[in-house]
């Protein structure tokens, strides 16, 4: 069970990356660190999947109750 959680948060950390690394990041480097723009592009990145991601999660399980289906499901990886 365990290792399961530990593969879900994995993929959803690869995910993140991956999908933020697209938006924000030009395929150009120009410097070696982040700029300012490129740190709140990512900043806000991360923050909009997690939310999505709870807002998610909130609608399976109100859907799960409504049709009897117990159970509970976490905002993290779900």
């Amino acid at each position: 069970m365990a290792e399961q959680e530990l593969e879900m948060i994995t993929d959803t950390f690869y995910r993140i990356v991956d999908m933020c690394y697209k938006k924000c990041i030009p395929p150009k480097y120009i410097d070696g660190e982040l700029n300012k723009g490129e740190s709140v592009c990512i900043d806000r990145c991360v923050a909009k999947y997690f939310e999505v991601n709870m807002k998610i999660g909130e609608a399976l399980q109100k859907k799960g109750q409504q049709t009897g289906v117990g159970g509970s499901v976490t905002g993290f990886g779900a």
